[in-house]
Order: C-alpha cells, then structure tokens, then sequence
C-alpha cells in the first residue's frame, strides 16, 4: 500500500513538473541552476579558507596567500554575479509564468460547460486553488520554488561528502611512534563513532523536521477558512471603493472590525498551536545538532592534536560536516514538503481536467438558411445539475424571424432558463430545440452562438474604455460603436465624456476614469448587444435600473432597431412588454397562457390579468 502511495506521490510530482514546463519552458531549469549555484558560495570559502589557513601555518610567501585570497575573492564574486543573474532572469521568468499560470486557470474556465462553471464544486476548487498558493504558495508555486531548492541540496550533498571524505581515510601512525590513545584517535572505530554521530543527527534532524512540516501544514489548513474572511473584508470588501457608501451609511466599520477582531481570537489558538508545534520539534533539532557539533569539534581536534590533520583542515570538515547534516536536513524536509504538496497539487489538476466544451455538431450556420428560420421548442422539459424539481415542463414555444416575444411571470417561473437553454448554456433534460426543423445541437457550436446577442440581468461593464465595453475587443469600428450608443441613448452622455470612446470607466486603473450610473451602464451593455449584428437579440431584464420611462423610451427605441431581427424581452414591468407581437407567460415552469397583450388582458381568470393588475395598482396609486 505503501510502494502504491509513494509510486502515485511520486508520479503527481512528475506531472506538476511537466505542467510548469508546459506553463514557462526553461523555468524549471533555470530554477535548478540557480539553486546549485546558491549552494556552491560556502563550499568555496570552506575549501579556500582551508587553503589559505595551511598556506599561513606552512609559512607560504605572502605572494602566494594573497593569490589565494584574491582567487577567494575572484570565486565568490564570479558565483555571485552567475546568481545574481540567474535570480534576475528567473524573477522575469516567474512574473511571464504567473500570467502564464493565472490566464490558464480562466481560460479553462472560459472552456468550461456553462453547467460546470455554475456548479459551487467547480467556484470552491477555483477558490482553493488560490487560498492554498496565497496560504504557503501550495501547488504549482511550491513545486517550483522546493525544486530548486531540492537542486540545492543535493549540491551541499555532494560537495560536503567530497570534502569529508578525506577525513576518514586520513594515514594511519606507526604502531611504534603511536600509543594506545593515539592508535585509537587515527583507528576505523573511532572514525565509525563519528559516522554513528553525524547519521543519528541526520535521521533526528529529518524527523523532527518532517513531522514538524506534516503537522505544521495540518495545522495551515485550519487557518485557510480564517485567510479567506479575513481576505474578504479586509482586502475585496473595504478596499473597494464602490462599497465605500454602504460602509459610512450603515456604519459597517464597527461591524466588520469587531468580527474580524473575533475571527483573530480564534485563529489565534490555531497560530498559537502552530508556534508550539514549530518550537518544539526545532528544540529537539537543535539540542541534537549542539551535541554532533560538540562531537565533532573533539572528533577533529583530536586528529589534528595527534598530528594528522593540519589547522586548516579542522576548518575544511568540520565546515563540511554541518553542510551534510542541513544539506541532509534540508533535502528530506524538502521531499516531505513536495509530497505534502501533492493534495494541493491534485486540487490543481481536478480543476485543469474537468472535461472542457464538448460541442459535436459540425453543420454549418449559413446566415442566407436564417433569413427566414423559426426556432421552436419542442416538448422541452429541465433540470438544473443536483435540483430535485423541474426549472421546466413540456414547454411548446416558437421565435419567428423578425417577431417581437415578451416572457412574463413572477421570479422563477423560469423565464432566464428559456434563454439559457436557446443559448446552449445548457442542454434540455428531456425534448429538443430546433431551427427549422434542424436540432440546434448538430450546429457548429460557434456558428450558432453568432446567431444572438443577450443582455442578461447580471451583465458586466468592465474597467475598460468605452469603446472597449461595447465591441468587446481592444480594437474595433468606433463609427459602428458610436451608432449603437447614440441608438440606445448614450449619446449625450458620451459627447461630455474627456476623451470620447477611449475615456476609461470606473477608477479601478485609471485615476481618470469615469464613474457612470447603473442605468449608463446598462445602455452600454444595450450599445453591445447592438454592436454584435446578429439576428437574434435577447434582453433579460437589462433594464431593472431605468426609470420607467428610460425604459419605455429604450423598448420603444429597440423596437424600431430590431425591425429585422427576432426580438426577446424578459421584464417585470408588465407595462413595457405591450410592443410586443407575442406575450408567453410561464408560472412555476409551464407555460400557462401566450399571445397578444389585448387578448390576454381580456382574460380576467388568467395569469397575465393577474400580473399586469397587481402592478397597475403601483402605478395608479398617488
């Protein structure tokens, strides 16, 4: 069981290694060099110190100790300089690589089904994936960094075990000129207590230090949960400028320091644990390593008081000594810490792997076969991924090219869903949607989606400049976007704007940024729609932040543009859906009247009667 976990550990590593390769070529091998070159710097003033310590003690010409010495001095700034470099290269490298890192993870989701991406398993892995680098720099991030460093020491390793080696195989004495004290002194059995020493520490110092990591990463992971509320208030929240008039209105400061004051208290046990167990297990380390040292400071003392070993080779092992024991230390901590990493690097990879967009229709979307196409559920029923009831029922429903449709009904009678399923955001649990005659699944996934334009209810307008916010791409037609903005209105507007479609909104990057209302934001996203020409376009309530009239005014507008195209409105107030060719109102998923606004009025015992008299009443009302 044992050999299947280390094989699947070991494996896991492999893969986190590929995929950094993958993400930045030469990162890894960067990284590897510079953490040998790191390790090289005390080995070099281990091994000349020696040299220039037996130069002294030999009584060399000055001549040839300050060769030594600038040969000292040459060394370590040619492996500074070499580290210096590299560091520098790999900060630029590592910069590339978490752009690189950060445009994979949204590009994945960007890949995802829109039934995945709105899935809370799917938004918490995202959320782990940078609670854990932001906690201990877990996943990716670690395997990098611990990477080098591994290089590192495995380096100290073999340089420190190259210059002690020596030290056991040193001449023996002649029986005749050694007594019994100083035949022990050079003997293999006392070289052996030695070697005894030094692997004891070792196997303490990795154990204490492996448990110490273990427990200290468990102890980590209790302390994520306080990071993120924490990182919530105290970062997205307070930070956020926009948030800036609920706080001084409702006096939320208060509220949230003496939470987050309360949230401390009780990370603080967890702090305080963690504090605990890192000081006794480093306690325990160092009393060890005092006693090698103490062993090994007699061990080579007494090789050099019998006369083999010179005064600078004390130096050379007893400096090479140490550097095993941490190079040791150092490499098993470091291969402890790499498989510890492999929970977040498996959290990595479930997300990475979840099966992208899968779109198997391949027939074509020719815009001449849609000049006169209908598109029409059929017997179409749904349920969200988990929900026990139907979103949906049996829903017979027909869009006519160039037709006006309004849906109607209370909150969650699902009218969004409707949408959703005509944009093949998700697929029908039971039924078909077809354009003339054809399942819109056979169509090329891409093709099809060019057929609409939505303006869903929690659009976005992003920290871009206008003209941006409307094509929705960094270079574009700014005659064509300027036309859509003056068709929904925004045209004013625009004209006292500095610096006309290039002028920033919002100051989230830009100290000359413009803040605009929730109704200017809406038009924008009107413009947008617009800008796209499709045939298809669909408003899902995009105009909730309108006054009435606004919104009478840009319906009435949307009418006259949309004169060629199919248009879907969904909106709460009865009164703006009265343009319309078509009316289909839905309650708790069925469809249970459709047809003219005239006709359903007169309808005194049915749904839509209902509605537009429950809202008629507000506006009556003084």
């Amino acid at each position: 069981m044992k050999h299947m976990r280390l094989k699947q550990d070991i494996t896991m590593i492999f893969k986190g290694l590929k995929e950094i390769h993958t993400i930045r070529p030469w990162l890894l091998t960067l990284a590897m060099v510079g953490g040998m070159f790191s390790a090289l710097t005390p080995f070099v003033n281990i091994y000349m110190g020696t040299r220039i310590i037996n130069g002294i003690v030999g009584k060399q010409t000055f001549r040839e100790l300050l060769w030594l010495s600038f040969l000292t001095v040459i060394l370590n700034a040619v492996i500074q300089l070499c580290a210096s470099l590299l560091n520098h290269f790999m900060k630029l490298l590592q910069e590339e690589f978490g752009a690189r890192y950060d445009m994979r993870l949204n590009r994945k989701l960007a890949d995802l089904e829109y039934s995945v991406v709105e899935d809370a398993n799917t938004y918490r892995m995202r959320q782990q994936i940078d609670e854990l680098r932001n906690m201990n720099g877990g996943g990716i991030w670690k395997l990098l960094v611990f990477i080098g460093q591994i290089s590192g020491s495995i380096v100290t390793i073999v340089f420190s075990v190259t210059l002690t080696i020596s030290l056991f195989i040193t001449p023996s004495i002649a029986a005749k000129e050694a007594d019994v004290f100083t035949s022990f002194v050079v003997s293999p059995w006392f070289s052996a207590i030695l070697v005894v020493g030094i692997l004891v520490n070792v196997v303490i110092s990795m154990y204490s230090n492996c448990t110490a990591t273990r427990k200290s990463n468990v102890i980590m992971n209790d302390i994520i949960p306080f990071n993120r509320v924490f990182g919530f208030y105290l970062t997205a929240y307070i930070s956020n400028y926009h948030a800036g008039k609920e706080i001084r209105i409702y006096d939320q400061k208060n509220l949230i320091e003496e939470e987050s004051m309360a949230l401390f208290d009780d990370a603080y046990h967890v702090l305080n644990k963690l504090a605990s167990n890192q000081v006794k297990f480093a306690l325990l380390s160092t009393l060890f390593s005092m006693f090698l040292s103490t062993v090994i400071y007699i061990f080579v003392g007494l090789k050099a008081l019998v006369g083999v070993l010179s005064v600078g080779f004390v130096v050379q092992y007893i400096g090479s000594i140490h550097q095993f024991t941490e190079g040791c230390t150092h490499f098993m901590t470091q291969l402890v810490e790499l498989r510890t990493n492999n929970e977040a690097l498996a959290i990595y990879f479930a997300f990475i792997e979840l099966p992208s967009v899968s779109h198997t229709g391949e027939r074509s979307v020719n815009m001449t076969d849609t000049d006169d196409f209908n598109v029409e559920f059929h017997h179409v029923s749904f349920r969200y991924p988990n929900a026990n009831e139907y979103a949906l029922r049996d829903i017979n429903l027909t869009f006519r090219r160039g037709e006006k449709i309004a849906l109607v009904g209370m909150n969650g009678s699902g009218k969004t869903t409707v949408i959703k399923l005509l944009c093949r955001l998700y697929k029908p649990t039971d039924g078909k949607i077809t354009i003339n005659g054809v399942n819109i699944e056979d169509y090329r996934y891409d093709e099809y989606m060019k057929l609409f334009a939505t303006v869903f209810q929690d659009f976005k307008v992003f920290a871009f400049d206008v003209g941006q916010n409307v094509a929705a791409r960094v270079n574009y037609n700014a005659t064509a976007v300027r036309e859509c903005l003056e068709k929904v209105g925004f045209g004013a507007r625009l004209a006292s704007m500095p610096y006309d479609l290039r002028t920033p909104l919002y100051k989230n990057f830009d100290e000359n940024g413009v803040e605009i209302s929730g109704g200017e934001a809406q038009k924008i996203a009107l413009a947008r729609a617009l800008y796209k020409h499709t045939p298809f376009i669909i408003l899902d309530e995009p105009t909730a932040a309108l006054d009435p009239l606004s919104e009478y005014e840009v319906y009435s507008k949307f009418s006259e543009i949309t004169s060629d195209k199919t248009a879907v409105y969904i909106s709460h107030r009865m009164s703006s859906c009265r343009f319309c060719d078509h009316i289909v109102v839905l309650h708790q998923g069925y469809i249970v009247q459709s047809g003219p606004h005239e006709v359903l009025l007169a309808d005194t015992q049915g749904k839509y009667y209902e509605l537009w008299h429950a809202q008629a009443q507000y506006y009556t009302s003084s």
